[in-house]
Formats: C-alpha cells, sequence, structure tokens
C-alpha cells in the first residue's frame, strides 16, 4: 500500500483524478490514501495533494511549499 496509492496518483491531472482515485477507493479507504500521501517520497503534486484534500474535506496537504 505504502508505494501503491502514490504510484497511482502520480500521473493524475485535474481532469483525469475523478476517474483515477475510483480504484483506489474500492481497495482502500479515504484515511488510509491521505495518509500514505502524506509519509511519501514520492513527487506527489501539490495539485493531487489538493484534489484529494477537497474530495474527502481534510485540511489542504501540500508536498511542496
Amino acid at each position: 500500500m505504502g508505494f501503491i496509492i502514490p504510484r497511482a496518483l502520480i500521473a493524475t491531472t485535474a481532469e483525469t483524478f475523478a476517474e483515477d482515485i475510483q480504484p483506489l477507493e474500492k481497495l482502500y479507504s479515504k484515511m488510509q490514501i491521505v495518509r500514505e500521501l502524506k509519509k511519501t517520497k514520492e513527487r506527489i503534486s501539490n495539485e493531487v495533494c489538493k484534489l484529494v484534500a477537497r474530495r474527502y474535506h481534510v485540511r489542504q496537504l501540500l508536498r511542496y511549499q
């Protein structure tokens, strides 16, 4: 799980996000997805992090300041 979630979202865009996140939601809880994005070392964009935070109504998480 530690590398599956970030890798599945690394190439997503605002246009494809809803479609890309659905398979993950079938396998993992919302909190698992958020937790893995917070701790990953993968280069997940702030854009993807914002999309995840908005979808799950959690505080915005930014990978890069």
